[in-house]
């Protein structure tokens, strides 16, 4: 990765990607300690200390929710809008015709999902400075105030997570989440420093720590890396006086396919029992939570890594389609060798999915489990969560690629020039 920025930083055009890049980055985080006005932060410190939702909120905005700031949602509005949107167009035929039509299509989608994020975060804004009494007023003037604010920041940062995909280096939404993942590691490191100094943790702890970290990130490489290639040969076939086919190629199936998103919706799901009863601390269903249902216990960890199976198998059943492309294969004149066209393709295609699937589905429970793990058997924390980990390496290896590519992509021109 050292050696490709640094062939990077060498070409001119790349270099100036970069440093727009690294400029709209130093923008985000400058505007994420920018307040917003007439916020009680008191009242919100208290609500969101200890809160393992608003821990979750944090993760994904790389922000600090407990000082409220413009930026406190981030770009979390805008990755449910995204999220509620590609559900949606699997179950509504207008929006699935619209993804078909190809590059237009896709630009009409991402205007529908810009409309939906601004008004999903004004309304999130609202119910959220509510419910922590943010308000130093508590009047509806000062918490549409507070509203607009928020919603603004999410515009904002949407927008630049947008100019850094046109002009920088890297998909600008990840790279956004990346930076605040960064962000936070460096504290959570200073942290551990701190403990080391003052005889919290031992030396030894803290080794067993930096090693199960790096184990973590090489498995995190190899799963994101690795991929499951299904070969497909296409028949020659004369189309006037040109002859078509007759090569071979591949199917790609990457071995973790739906990414972090079963993480983050186990952790959504299994965050809000608390949430809810974290408003009511003196009930009989928040003193069941604390003592039978914390993130510690061995019954949180069962059912956390339950959902993460469970939604891995269900992202994979919505975004890919056996049938479709046993279609496609056949009406191209391919073919997988030794397998017949029509079913027999979708079930083969099929079976060797679910089997990649269930190997990434085990890899993200397991992965998701371990800094608990590890907490309870050393009393250490990891620097950073299993979600957090599989994004920060993921968009590292994602923006890698894409310096590669265009290094490579210059190198051909130069050549042909």
């Amino acid at each position: 990765m050292w050696e490709t920025l640094r062939n990077a930083w060498k070409i001119p055009d790349l270099r100036k990607k970069l440093l727009y890049t690294l400029f709209m980055l130093m923008v985000f985080r400058l505007l994420s300690y920018v307040p917003t006005p007439g916020v009680d932060l008191e009242s919100v410190r208290q609500m969101t200390a200890g809160n393992s939702l608003f821990d979750f909120i944090n993760m994904m905005t790389g922000s600090r929710m407990e000082d409220f700031t413009i930026m406190a949602m981030g770009i979390q509005p805008y990755i449910n809008s995204s999220i509620i949107m590609q559900l949606l167009t699997v179950a509504i035929p207008k929006l699935e015709a619209l993804q078909k039509e190809g590059e237009e299509g896709r630009k009409k989608i991402a205007q529908i999902t810009r409309y939906v994020t601004v008004g999903l975060g004004f309304v999130q804004a609202i119910a959220l400075s509510m419910g922590l009494g943010a308000s130093a007023t508590s009047t509806w003037y000062s918490y549409t105030t507070i509203g607009i604010c928020l919603a603004a920041g999410t515009a904002l940062a949407m927008w630049i997570g947008e100019r850094i995909n046109e002009n920088g280096i890297g998909n600008g939404i990840s790279l956004l989440i990346f930076a605040g993942i960064i962000a936070r590691l460096s504290s959570a490191m200073i942290g551990q420093g701190v403990n080391l100094f003052v005889g919290n943790v031992t030396f030894i702890s803290v080794l067993i720590l930096l090693a199960i970290t790096v184990l973590m990130i090489c498995g995190v490489v190899l799963v994101d890396l690795g991929e499951r290639r299904i070969p497909v040969q296409y028949a020659k076939r004369v189309v006037g006086r040109k002859m078509y086919g007759g090569q071979s190629t591949h199917i790609p199936l990457k071995v973790n396919a739906s990414g972090v998103l079963p993480l983050i919706f186990a952790s959504a799901i299994l965050n809000f029992p608390s949430t809810i009863f974290s408003f009511m601390p003196d009930s009989a269903g928040a003193k069941w939570v604390t003592d039978y249902f914390g993130p510690a216990s061995v019954q949180y960890l069962t059912v956390f890594a339950l959902l993460i199976l469970g939604f891995t198998f269900f992202y994979s059943s919505i975004t890919f389609n056996p049938i479709e492309i046993s279609k496609n294969i056949q009406q191209n004149g391919g073919m997988i060798p030794g397998i017949r066209q029509g079913k027999p393709t979708s079930d083969h295609i099929s079976r060797i999915t679910k089997r990649i699937t269930l190997f990434g589905a085990f890899f993200l429970a397991l992965l998701a489990v371990i800094p608990t793990s590890i907490y309870n058997t050393l009393g250490v924390h990891l620097p950073l969560a299993a979600s957090s980990l599989l994004i920060a390496v993921s968009v590292a290896i994602e923006t890698t690629r894409q310096l590669e590519s265009q290094m490579t992509m210059r190198h051909y021109k130069g050549f042909l020039k």
